[in-house]
């Protein structure tokens, strides 16, 4: 029997443990509680979320902030009713319920900041550094930038779709699934030549 005490001390992958994903503003404010129904298969796809994708760049670019996490089925359905930003629980773009397996299948995500990028972002830089890095370093499956700290929506899939959007000028697709980098290689290495050494395991 899981007790909520023994579910926020879960070890999810070398930097990362369950309860930093289990706050939620609109949860305490609301007085919404934000448990897994599940929690053996939030806590297996949080794992390989955060192993994939969030370890890496930790051990890049330092401390990287969650800014909303796990998202319960009854919380997101509440923060969607009203208008909160969360998206409909069968939007297949979802990425906060991790222990419901749709026909999707599994999926995990967080909103993020990487406060050393945040800062350059903050100064003018151009949020497509950080989305070409990615695209060239990570296994993701999904990415969304937001204008606030050039905060981001990072998502794992089993199939990973490779997809990129922003809110952030120029908004859109930036990549759409399937499609190759409107920019070559080369020019992509260029934007974020003075990123620190990529430190985690090397996707092919």
């Amino acid at each position: 029997m899981w007790s909520l005490e023994t579910l926020g001390r879960v070890r999810l992958s070398r930097h990362f443990f369950m309860r930093e994903f289990l706050y939620s503003e609109i949860g305490n404010f609301h007085e919404i509680q934000n448990i897994p129904d599940d929690p053996d298969l939030a806590i297996e796809t949080g794992r390989a979320f955060c192993q994939t994708l969030l370890d890496p760049l930790e051990e890049t670019f330092g401390r990287v902030a969650v800014r909303s996490g796990y998202r319960s089925r009854r919380l997101n359905r509440f923060g969607n009713e009203n208008r909160l930003n969360c998206a409909r629980n069968d939007n297949p773009l979802e990425c906060h319920i991790w222990d419901w397996a749709s026909g999707e299948g599994r999926v995990a995500g967080a909103s993020v900041v990487i406060p050393w990028f945040s800062d350059q972002y903050d100064q003018g830089r151009d949020w497509r550094d950080l989305a070409w890095w990615m695209h060239d370093h990570l296994d993701y499956s999904e990415i969304w930038f937001f204008p606030k700290l050039c905060a981001f929506n990072l998502v794992w899939r089993a199939v990973p779709r490779r997809r990129i959007d922003s809110y952030i000028a120029p908004r859109g697709c930036l990549l759409r699934p399937g499609a190759e980098p409107s920019e070559r290689v080369e020019a992509r290495q260029a934007r974020y030549s003075d990123f620190p050494p990529f430190r985690g395991i090397a996707m092919p």
